[in-house]
C-alpha cells in the first residue's frame, strides 16, 4: 500500500495515543498535528519530526502550502468542535476520520453528507466496537439463532475524578452528556447487533449516572451507566479494578472485557483498505443519545 500522509486534530487528548500508533502501525506518514494543549511529547515517540501546532490557522495554513498532500485527517477533539474539523479537513482536500461521537445532532449529520458530496471527499466513524472479535461473534450467534426477541441489561461503570466536571466532558453543550460521551459507544453496538430504537426512556439522570429502556427491534435493554467511583460494585473495589462491564443477553454474562488493544489499528486497516465505516452507521446511535439530552428522566415500572 502507498504510504498515505495524515494530519492530527486534538493530539493533547486521551484518545490520540491510539490513533497515531495505527498511523505508525500501519506504515504512514503524520506531516502535521494541532492541540490547544501542549502537553504532547508522546509524539517524538512516534513522529520526532512532525510539525505540532497550538493555533488552528496557522495548522490549516501550513497544511493548505505544504508540498506533501493530505490525505487523512484523524479528528480527536472535543465532541462539539467534531463538524467543523471534519469540514475543515473536506477543504484541505482530505478525507476524515473522527471518533465517536461522529457528532452531537441528527442535524450535524445531514448537513456533513451534503458537504461529502459537495468536497468530494469521505468522512469514516470510529465504531471500534463493531471490530471487536468477541462482539463480532455475538452478532453472527444473534443472527443464526433468529430469535425474535431478546432481554439485555448493560452496566458499566467508569471511575472519574473531578477533573471530568471541570473539563468540556462535563458540559453538555459540549460533550453532550454521559450517554452521548460514554453511552453512545454501548448504543451503537446495540443497534448494530439488535436492531435501531423504537422507543426511548430516560429514567435517571445525575452529574454522575445516567439509565434508562431502549426498546430495539429485537431487544429490550434496561442500561446504567456511571462515572462515580463510590458507586462501584464492592467485588471490583476488592480487587482495586476502576472499571466495571456488565452486559447480560437473556439472563447469560455476555463477557467483552479483554481485546480492546487493538481495535483502532483494525478501524484504519479497514478505513485504509476501503471497507470502513461512514457516516450513516453512525445515525442510529446519534439519534438515540439526541433524544436522551432533551428528556426528563420518567418514573417507569420495570
Amino acid at each position: 500500500m502507498t504510504q498515505k500522509n495524515f494530519a492530527l486534530i486534538g493530539i493533547g487528548g486521551y484518545i490520540a495515543p491510539r490513533h497515531i500508533e495505527a498511523i505508525k502501525h500501519h506504515g504512514h506518514n503524520l506531516v502535521a498535528a494541532v492541540d490547544v494543549q501542549d502537553s504532547v511529547g508522546i509524539l517524538d515517540r512516534y513522529f520526532p519530526d512532525v510539525r505540532f501546532f497550538t493555533d488552528f490557522e496557522r495548522f490549516e495554513s501550513f497544511l493548505e502550502k505544504s508540498p506533501q498532500k493530505i490525505d487523512y485527517v484523524s479528528i480527536c477533539s472535543p465532541n462539539y468542535l467534531h463538524a467543523s474539523h471534519i469540514k475543515a479537513a473536506f477543504r484541505l482536500g482530505a478525507n476524515a476520520i473522527c471518533e465517536k461521537p461522529l457528532v452531537l445532532t441528527s442535524a450535524e449529520l445531514d448537513d456533513l453528507a451534503a458537504a461529502e458530496k459537495r468536497y468530494d471527499k469521505k468522512l469514516f466513524t470510529v465504531l471500534q466496537l463493531r471490530v471487536h472479535d468477541a462482539i463480532i461473534d455475538l452478532k453472527k450467534k444473534v443472527e443464526a439463532e433468529g430469535k425474535a426477541h431478546h432481554e439485555i441489561d448493560l452496566k458499566y461503570f467508569t471511575s472519574r475524578g473531578n477533573w471530568y466536571h471541570e473539563s468540556w466532558k462535563g458540559d453538555v453543550k459540549k460533550s453532550g452528556g454521559l450517554s452521548t460521551n460514554i453511552g453512545v459507544h454501548f448504543f451503537d453496538m446495540l443497534t448494530w447487533i439488535f436492531g435501531e430504537a423504537q422507543d426511548v426512556t430516560l429514567t435517571e439522570r445525575s452529574a454522575t449516572t445516567e439509565a434508562g429502556i431502549l426498546k430495539l427491534e429485537r431487544a429490550s435493554v434496561n442500561w446504567y451507566l456511571c462515572i462515580d467511583r463510590e458507586k462501584l460494585p464492592e467485588a471490583a473495589k476488592a480487587t482495586g479494578k476502576t472499571t466495571y462491564r456488565s452486559l447480560k443477553i437473556d439472563g447469560s454474562e455476555f463477557e467483552f472485557s479483554e481485546g480492546f488493544t487493538e481495535l483502532h489499528n483494525r478501524v484504519y486497516k479497514d478505513v485504509l483498505e476501503g471497507r470502513g465505516y461512514g457516516l450513516e452507521p453512525a445515525r442510529a446511535a446519534i439519534k438515540i443519545v439526541e433524544k436522551l439530552r432533551n428528556m426528563t428522566p420518567a418514573s417507569v415500572t420495570r
